[in-house]
């Protein structure tokens, strides 16, 4: 009781304060979001997320030394693939000579220790921009995790640490890993995106892939389906419990800032490494606010990864990694 205790003198300077802090932030953190396209030294900048790029595959091998070099320990992998490879059933997901596969192969080739978490969904791949496979205006659960099988299997051929299905099917963490026991691929883990909302923060991240869904009279408008609702919380912690008891090597809530509650909840009911993505839109809007003066942008960005983390992060998606990294290295 005051003033036997005084709280604040546990604030009194920076070095107490780091004497006492709770949580500790650091690059091994965070796992870094990469957009690769077709061609040779490209760098594409993205309107709506100033400071990211699609790169070509050069380039992205330059990016990944990078941030190899500043302490991040892992990358997450997207591609743009050209309309004229698109179907509704994802074909070329699979394509051993795929840009995604190309590009596993030579980041594990040039930074061996990186870990490369490429994506596991078609809607890169989709003409209707779904993560599944449509048929009679629906998108199809069991035909669509036969698909991100094969796409999984020809990651793990590649060279992939882990495969990360975002596509929210039921059931496809555990087609996924008797896929790759089956063919050989052990120490393949999966990283799933169990708690994925649908949520409008991902506008800028489908302006980066050109994924959005198309809009057609038989195809759904959204991805509400299934993706979850984001008025839920008690299914998300069925969602990490269930892609756990299929074979989940981590398990992720996306997005990160507005869902921090879930992250709690869900840190709380597993036993395995909790994943945080720091979505397209979260970056966005810092990123306006700070050109606009309204917001300090380094102190916001770290304020709000010491929050994630905070909420029981294990691993922090976020397009702030290398920037996040300079810093915290100083």
């Amino acid at each position: 009781m005051f003033p036997l205790q005084r709280n604040r003198r546990l604030r009194t300077n920076e070095s107490i304060r780091s004497l006492v802090r709770e949580t500790s932030l650091s690059p091994t953190d965070f796992m870094l979001p990469m957009f690769v396209a077709e061609g040779k030294d490209v760098k594409i900048p993205i309107a709506s997320m100033p400071g990211i790029y699609r790169h070509s595959l050069d380039n992205t091998i330059k990016e990944v030394k990078e941030a190899w070099d500043l302490g991040i320990k892992a990358v997450n992998i997207y591609v743009k693939v050209s309309d004229s490879l698109k179907d509704n059933a994802g074909v070329e997901a699979w394509n051993k000579n795929g840009l995604m596969q190309q590009t596993i192969r030579a980041i594990k080739d040039a930074v061996p220790e990186m870990i490369v978490m490429p994506d596991v969904a078609l809607d890169p791949y989709s003409i209707y921009g779904h993560d599944g496979i449509i048929k009679n205006g629906q998108v199809i659960n069991d035909a669509t995790i036969e698909a991100l099988t094969l796409m999984s299997l020809s990651h793990a051929e590649a060279g992939a640490d882990f495969v990360a299905p975002s596509d929210m099917m039921d059931g496809r963490v555990l087609a996924i890993r008797k896929a790759l026991e089956e063919n050989g691929h052990h120490n393949v883990g999966i990283m799933s995106y169990s708690a994925k909302y649908a949520s409008a923060f991902y506008g800028p991240f489908r302006d980066a892939l050109d994924s959005a869904p198309v809009d057609l009279n038989d195809v759904p408008k959204d991805k509400k389906t299934y993706q979850m609702d984001y008025a839920n919380r008690i299914e998300a912690i069925r969602e990490a419990l269930d892609d756990v008891a299929e074979g989940a090597d981590i398990v992720m809530v996306k997005p990160g800032m507005a869902y921090l509650d879930i992250v709690r909840e869900v840190k709380n009911a597993v036993h395995v490494p909790v994943a945080v993505y720091q979505v397209s839109g979260e970056y966005a809007m810092v990123k306006a606010a700070a050109e606009r003066g309204w917001l300090d942008h380094d102190q916001i960005m770290i304020e709000q990864l010491f929050c994630i983390k905070r909420a029981g992060a294990n691993i922090i998606s976020t397009y702030f990694a290398k920037e996040a990294a300079k810093l915290l290295n100083k």
